[in-house]
């Protein structure tokens, strides 16, 4: 649905030039919630700008729907972009027009007469929950339902992706959760495919299907979301991913605590469940058959995409070869371990 080949985006020229994406691959699958997160100037906004041309690349191609947006003239272009619909952190509603009168924007400035107007935006009203807003003034409302209205206008042209820059970022966490519960509805009912730029793991924790990672205009990481949680493969993503699960550092928890190995020191190991070995005792059994003392330092349970995952940082007490067995049997129990390092 969305494909990204060899996107780069320069500002500026020579030795002031600033290379805002670099070399970016990526594709996003039609239905898909596709997150993708970044540190504060990783490019994530430049890069969902380049996605319906707000930005247009210094090099490579942006093709959506099967069209190659880059290489259209702006006349074809702005029909095209009727079929992508954007959500920004701001709201961007205009003051002066009712709830009703911003979702129809759109429609009007695309030479709708009033009755096809009234028929298109009430439906929308109802899908976003604002059927009693439809005379309200954006001053009237709350930020979530300022967002509900934005969300309407950006779906008024139907169209097939809705692009979301920080959608969420303004909104407290009570609220954050109910926009996000409605683009899931709306993914599942109108068969969006949604592309989600965010800095929040949370948000990618509770709706995205794949996620992707900027770090200096590059990708360095991109993954399904479970696989992403249960093995992340770059430092930055594992630090995401202890954001997203509230994990505390090791050394936080425990004094001595080193990376390497060392003489008589016992390792720290992080284990990851998912599905069905989440209520397993492989802990006990793995203490049991081996011998071996295990000392939980941290354990929580979370939501990723609507499964259940546990995560687990314990400290292993033990004969070396006892240890290494124990860890050796965890690994064969379709969980993710992960030593983390080591304490005196």
């Amino acid at each position: 649905m969305i494909e990204l080949r060899q996107i780069t985006k320069q500002f500026g020229q020579g030795a002031s030039a600033v290379r805002a994406l670099d070399s970016i691959s990526l594709h996003v699958p039609e239905g898909c919630i596709y997150g993708v997160v970044g540190s504060s100037g990783a490019g994530k906004s430049t890069l969902i700008r380049c996605v319906n041309l707000l930005e247009r690349p210094s090099s490579g191609k942006v093709i959506v729907r099967g069209k190659d947006l880059t290489a259209m003239a702006e006349s074809d272009l702005r029909r095209e972009r009727r079929h992508i619909g954007m959500i920004f952190q701001h709201f961007n509603l205009l003051s002066s027009r009712t709830v009703f009168g911003n979702i129809a924007l759109p429609l009007e400035l695309a030479g709708m007469s009033s009755a096809e107007i009234e028929t298109m935006v009430l439906p929308l009203l109802e899908l976003t929950g604002l059927s009693d807003k439809r005379n309200s003034y954006p001053s009237q409302l709350s930020g979530g339902q300022k967002q509900r209205v934005a969300i309407a206008r950006a779906l008024a042209s139907r169209p097939r992706v809705l692009l979301c820059d920080e959608a969420t970022s303004a909104l407290d966490p009570a609220t954050t959760v109910a926009i996000l519960n409605l683009l899931k509805d709306i993914n599942r009912k109108l068969g969006l495919t949604i592309l989600m730029i965010t800095h929040e793991m949370d948000v990618v924790k509770s709706i995205c299907d794949r996620v992707a990672i900027l770090s200096q205009g590059q990708l360095i990481e991109e993954n399904d979301v479970e696989q992403f949680f249960l093995s992340p493969k770059t430092e930055l993503a594992r630090e995401f991913v202890r954001t997203a699960i509230h994990e505390k550092r090791p050394n936080d928890l425990e004094s001595g605590f080193q990376t390497e190995p060392a003489p008589g020191a016992r390792p720290v190991i992080r284990i990851t469940f998912v599905g069905r070995t989440v209520g397993q005792p492989l802990i006990t059994k793995a203490s049991r058959q081996f011998g071996v003392d295990i000392s939980i330092m941290q354990a929580d349970i979370e939501t990723v995409n609507g499964k259940s995952m546990g995560f687990l940082m314990v400290e292993l007490f033990g004969s070396e070869t006892a240890v290494d067995e124990a860890i050796k049997y965890l690994r064969s129990q379709e969980v993710s371990v992960e030593v983390v390092g080591y304490v005196h």
